[in-house]
């Protein structure tokens, strides 16, 4: 045996809940509840959250024309 201590590998630290900031439930994960999940759901759906997009250019240097959407 030696004297040296034995390394402790560090904690991760757990995610909050991204809507309220308590610790997250094991079944709703990365929520804390029902509640959070479908509050950030809703927030999808009513496009709060976006993507950031940029323009595109093509070799002309010219800015592309959007795609149409049907």
């Amino acid at each position: 045996m030696t004297d040296e201590p034995i390394p402790l590998k560090p904690r991760k630290a757990r995610a909050a809940c991204p809507i309220c900031g308590r610790p997250p439930a094991p079944e709703m994960k990365p929520f804390c509840s029902s509640r959070c999940a479908d509050v950030d759901l809703g927030r999808w759906l009513n496009e709060s959250y976006r993507v950031p997009v940029t323009e595109e250019t093509d070799e002309d240097g010219e800015t592309a024309p959007a795609p149409l959407r049907e």
